[in-house]
């Protein structure tokens, strides 16, 4: 078989060949894991969760890379280019590594089918193990216990925020969904959880296989004032003085202070010193969640999909000052809790820029609308074919003190973000 000879090529061949994007399953994955013949010493820091998962990365890498480690970092999805999942030493890879890391794993797998995201995990891996690294860091794509991240054995285990969402694959409560998220811990294993309302069934999974769990409010936490902010632990480690995380938002010290807790369990392998845990959280950088972009009006990008992370936008909003009107473009995925995202968010809009996604999960502007309308949303609404089209209109017709806000798929946040890019050029 003849195989492609650029990147695009290379994704639009995994994207044809599995019709089915999400087969949760292990089995298949861990065959291929094998086959590819790679390991690694890195030690290796897992990351799942419904919301905070990005954000968690983002600060561990930034942390780590400051420290002086050789660090890789795969998460996704991606918002403008495919190498955006893979970053070794704070850089997206190149295009030729990743298309040497897919034939490695199209020749281990002989002929053994993979979905496009197992492609790409294990790809991520092989070119992790090939750049000898120090430290690896993961972010699982959906769930946990049945995600392909998971054949990778992690060190130390994070479960950021636990919310409804992709049900259909996880199960309809928090308590079902807990389950599936802790299937990334491991028995002797750190395994922190930073969600402040953790299910039951997460808790009981991690004490039945025997994981060395850490929760947040119990075993770690933080305080702090307008200035600065302190983590705790447990067994009496401190660490005072830190400036908050350059990511904006309300949530962003419960993740934080996980990443904490994770260093301090792996202190004995990779130590950090204060300076680097200061500079870290200074530095981290992490476009679409809750992104304000420079000038007027003011422009803010976040990912936000699910009634969780809606509520937490809701909330970063109000935080941000007085704006005469705030004009919204949004588009969402036909899947998601359109009406509970709305409903948590509606006080904050004063103009709705409704889009549609394309592919067959995405929603029409019209029957966003009607969704929308559903849920009471009176007043000015508009449509749109495109996520850059509308946020072409609310930047023509926003008051120079107005704002912004573009929400709701990485698919909206990715357009508008290269429509910013495309007019800065």
């Amino acid at each position: 078989m003849h195989l492609p000879d650029s990147l695009s090529g290379w994704l639009e061949l995994l994207e044809s060949r599995h019709a089915v994007q999400i087969q949760l399953g292990l089995d298949r994955v861990s065959r291929v894991r094998d086959a590819l013949g790679v390991r690694s010493d890195a030690v290796v820091i897992t990351v799942g969760g419904t919301n905070g998962k990005g954000s968690t990365c983002a600060m561990l890498e930034a942390i780590l890379l400051a420290a002086g480690y050789r660090v890789g970092c795969y998460t996704s999805p991606h918002l403008l280019r495919y190498n955006e999942r893979v970053r070794i030493e704070g850089r997206e890879v190149d295009d030729q590594i990743l298309m040497d890391a897919f034939r490695a794993v199209e020749e281990a797998r002989d002929g053994t089918p993979l979905t496009y995201f197992e492609h790409g995990t294990l790809a991520a891996w092989w070119a992790f193990c090939r750049a000898q690294l120090d430290v690896v860091i993961l972010e699982v794509g959906l769930g946990g216990r049945l995600d392909a991240v998971n054949v990778l054995e992690p060190d130390c285990a994070i479960v950021t925020g636990i919310a409804m969402d992709h049900m259909d694959w996880l199960g309809d409560t928090r308590e079902k969904i807990g389950f599936e998220k802790a299937g990334i811990f491991r028995a002797g294993r750190p395994a922190i959880c930073s969600d402040p309302m953790v299910p039951a069934t997460l808790v009981d999974h991690a004490r039945a296989i025997g994981a060395d769990l850490k929760l947040v409010g119990e075993d770690f936490g933080f305080s702090g004032d307008r200035t600065q902010w302190t983590w705790w632990s447990k067994g009496g480690a401190r660490r005072g003085g830190l400036a908050y995380p350059a990511l904006r938002g309300a949530n962003q010290l419960l993740n934080a202070s996980a990443v904490l807790m994770a260093l301090e369990t792996l202190r004995q392998r990779i130590p950090v010193s204060m300076q680097a845990v200061r500079q870290g959280l200074m530095l981290v950088e992490l476009p679409g969640r809750f992104q304000v972009l420079p000038g007027r009006p003011s422009v803010v990008l976040d990912v936000a999909h699910n009634p969780q992370a809606a509520g937490v936008l809701s909330e970063n909003l109000s935080n941000m000052g007085f704006f005469p009107e705030t004009w919204a473009v949004l588009g969402m995925l036909a899947d998601k809790d359109v009406e509970g995202v709305v409903k948590l968010i509606q006080d904050r809009v004063d103009h709705w820029m409704l889009v549609s996604l394309p592919g067959a999960r995405g929603l029409s502007a019209e029957r966003l609308e009607q969704r929308l309308r559903s849920v009471g949303v009176r007043g000015d609404i508009l449509r749109f074919e495109s996520p850059a089209e509308a946020y072409a209109a609310a930047r023509k017709t926003a008051g120079e003190g107005d704002r912004i806000v573009a929400f709701g798929s990485f698919l909206t946040v990715a357009d508008v973000l290269a429509a910013v890019r495309a007019a800065r050029h």
